[in-house]
């Protein structure tokens, strides 16, 4: 697949890596990209018995959240995607869910189930839910920070390439680096909110059908063919 566009990874470090490791697996020529970086936040954990479940939208929650965490390990966990829930396991919480879809989803099937006080465990810049009536407590135990982008970033996106947005936030950055004059790129969208936050233009816009590294990369090949031809 070295005969068509570049794939350019944008998340942050360590799921960059993890990205670029697999779309080169898969015969992509990648060019890892971060346009933010990760780092933990102070916190304390409140009392988990005041809540009924803990919700996890990404795996920096459950990765940065240090020591503190220990405290929550006796709440059922609701993770948006199988990275968040791998993350959790790997902190010694106990996943009940693991959500295919995006964060919303998830949190309609949790109030559908009569779940009403909810722990978010999230970052510093986060999205915002409907709550159904439920009453959500975000508790933020990390930050994404923007950095600049590499030197290389002007000179890829002058020439058609097939970009990767793992959220609305990264969507949102991407848009405002590329400008207008992107009618030449394509992007692969990790959920519908990262759709809409790229905004218009595009060559082509592609939505993964989980909120998964294997669908979205999915969703990338299927625009690299279309880039090829």
């Amino acid at each position: 697949m070295t005969d068509g566009p570049p794939l350019i990874v944008t998340r942050p470090e360590p799921g960059n890596a993890a990205t670029a490791l697999r779309a080169r697996a898969m015969g992509f020529e990648v060019h890892a990209m971060p346009l933010f970086a990760a780092r933990p936040i102070a916190w304390r954990a409140p009392a988990a018995e005041d809540f009924d479940a803990l919700l996890l939208t990404s795996a920096f929650a459950a990765r940065l959240a240090g020591p503190e965490i220990a405290g929550l390990r006796g709440l059922p966990v609701h993770a948006v995607g199988d990275a968040t829930a791998r993350a959790a396991e790997a902190a010694g919480l106990t996943v009940a869910r693991t959500g295919t879809a995006d964060a919303q989803r998830l949190l309609d099937a949790m109030t559908s189930q009569n779940i009403r006080t909810i722990l978010w465990l999230c970052g510093r810049d986060r999205s915002e839910f409907n709550a159904r009536g439920a009453a959500i407590t975000a508790l933020p135990c990390y930050a994404v920070d923007p950095i600049p982008p590499s030197a290389e970033w002007a000179g890829l996106i002058a020439a058609p390439a097939v970009l990767l947005a793992h959220s609305a936030r990264a969507a949102k950055r991407i848009s405002d680096l590329a400008g207008t004059a992107r009618a030449h790129l394509s992007l692969a969208a990790i959920s519908p909110a990262a759709a809409a936050a790229a905004g218009e233009g595009w060559r082509d816009v592609a939505v993964a059908q989980r909120p998964d590294d294997v669908a979205i990369l999915a969703q990338a090949r299927a625009l690299w063919h279309k880039g090829a031809k």
